[in-house]
């Protein structure tokens, strides 16, 4: 009889596997492979009545992936508010990193990037109604930290 209690943890997807299957769903996006960090560039629509973004993704095995709009330039709301769900630099927070909403067992392609859209879909919104109805939780940032890794390739 096999012991369920006892299991191998998950290995996280490697940089390589990232890239493949990136390729196969968003080929037009360019890559860039340098010192273990992927960097993705690509143009994502989030609705075909909305406009095209320039996205810029960075990822690093062990950390989470940084998502920022290259084109156009984000703007605060109707009346100045700071962009909803946005870390500094005005990279997107796309999900709840202590809820676990995201691992290293998971495709960029098949989360980030449709998370991404979707965010871009309710940002549109936000700047027609000024009503963000994305709903979600903004985690509170630990300022102690070590730089990011954003910050770093900018």
């Amino acid at each position: 009889m096999v012991n369920n209690k006892f299991q191998f943890p998950k290995r996280p997807i490697s940089l390589m596997e990232q890239m493949v299957v990136m390729k196969k769903f968003f080929p037009n996006f360019q890559v860039r492979w340098r010192k273990n960090i992927i960097t993705w560039i690509g143009e994502i629509q989030p609705h075909e009545l909305y406009q095209q973004y320039r996205i810029k993704i960075i990822h690093q095995l062990h950390r989470v992936p940084e998502v920022s709009v290259l084109k156009p330039q984000l703007s605060t709301g109707i009346n100045g508010e700071a962009i909803p769900h946005t870390y500094p630099g005005n990279r997107l927070c796309l999900y709840h990193p202590k809820k676990q909403e995201w691992s290293h067992q998971m495709h960029i392609a098949k989360t980030i990037v449709p998370w991404t859209a979707l965010w871009l879909f309710y940002y549109e919104t936000w700047q027609a109604t000024g009503e963000w109805l994305g709903g979600g939780e903004h985690p509170v940032l630990n300022k102690r930290k070590s730089p990011s890794l954003f910050n770093s390739l900018k």
